[in-house]
């Protein structure tokens, strides 16, 4: 076996090291494309989940307004829609949607569950609500560890 000149090994070591540089550049270009690819799928899977709870979002001018509804059946439903200031009892099956009764509407709102909150409002903002909730939790926090 012949000894390595001190050229060659030089050359091997910078082959070394470029090829090294390389492999760092290719890891660091992996790790930013699975990154990107998580968060389109986090993305993609919130969205999926706002569209399968059908958020309320109602809209300004808008006349429609889904009061409840209620499964009687495989693919049937009975939904109260207001509509200027007027009840429709809707029954809406496979294909077809048919008006069950009509009555006026009451004048104050129907009373809906509370968020489950520290006494949240009907009208509170997000800013609002997330005060209250933030001074509900210290309040029980300081209360444990007295």
């Amino acid at each position: 076996m012949s000894a390595a000149t001190p050229e060659q090994s030089q050359a091997g070591l910078d082959a070394a090291v470029n090829g090294g540089e390389a492999l760092i550049g290719l890891a660091t270009l992996g790790k930013t494309a699975a990154a990107l690819g998580l968060i389109l799928v986090i993305i993609f899977v919130a969205a999926a989940i706002l569209r399968r709870w059908g958020l309320p979002h109602q809209r300004p001018g808008r006349h429609l307004r889904v009061v409840g509804s209620t499964a009687v059946g495989a693919k049937e439903r009975v939904v109260i829609v207001e509509l200027e200031h007027t009840w429709l009892v809707l029954g809406v099956g496979a294909g077809q949607v048919n008006k069950l009764h009509e009555m006026p509407a009451p004048e104050e709102p129907i009373a809906t569950k509370s968020s489950g909150g520290p006494g949240f409002d009907e009208g509170d903002s997000f800013a609002a609500r997330f005060a209250k909730a933030l001074r509900h939790n210290v309040g029980i926090s300081q209360r444990g560890k007295q």
